[in-house]
């Protein structure tokens, strides 16, 4: 049988089960990757602004992000109450997996920003408040956007590995896959499926980085 029949086949049978899986997949890469991102502003500031909690969160952050996330989603039922099966599991521990790299790429962005344009800024009458939003950050953009380019598309394999402990999403694609011994049809869908959402996210990114900051791809023109 020809892979493209052994495809057309399992859809046929299991189209519904795929399209469910994949707008949970969606939901539970994405929304952890909106909180981090709000959360991170914040926190990445401060870490610009008060030396003293550089150390400590960026610290942290690191040795957070080396658990295993398996372990992680294990864990976090005992700490939050919840049942094993609860997708909240999964979105609380994608979030602090996605905050702890924006809030690198968060200081970094801000960091990269020439005191002389913050004092230009301030100069010109721009309260604290206000030259955050039209100066600062829209100049550490470019940064802050790399990191949630990495950071979703992380994301986006991460949800996978929720299926081994029952979570719907695409993940369970492959171990259904290798627990029917069909191996075919269904982990191909699942690992296309996974490459074109973590290809779509990237450039749903991409896009939304030259609308936002066009004087970049103005610099690189000269």
């Amino acid at each position: 049988m020809s892979l493209p029949g052994d495809i057309a086949d399992y859809l046929s049978v299991n189209g519904e089960a795929v399209r469910d899986s994949l707008i949970q997949h969606l939901w539970l890469a994405l929304v952890p990757v909106v909180i981090a991102f709000v959360l991170s502003l914040p926190l990445g500031w401060a870490v610009v602004r008060f030396g003293w909690v550089r150390l400590p969160i960026l610290a942290v952050s690191s040795v957070v992000y080396t658990i295993p996330s398996l372990a992680l989603f294990l864990l976090l039922p005992g700490l939050l109450g919840t049942s094993i099966l609860d997708p909240l599991n999964v979105v609380v521990a994608l979030t602090v997996y996605s905050l702890s790299l924006l809030v690198r790429s968060t200081a970094d962005g801000l960091a990269s920003i020439d005191p002389a344009v913050v004092a230009s800024a301030t100069a010109m009458g721009y309260r604290p408040l206000r030259r955050w939003f039209a100066v600062e950050l829209p100049l550490a953009l470019p940064v802050v956007l790399a990191g949630l380019r990495v950071a979703t598309v992380a994301n986006v394999s991460m949800v996978s590995v929720a299926a081994l402990i029952g979570i719907d999403s695409l993940g369970q694609l492959f171990t259904r896959g290798f627990q029917l011994n069909f191996y075919a049809a269904p982990i191909v869908i699942g690992l296309v499926l996974s490459v074109v959402v973590a290809f779509v996210f990237d450039l749903a990114i991409v896009v939304a980085q030259r609308r936002l900051t066009p004087w970049t791809r103005a610099g690189a023109s000269r």
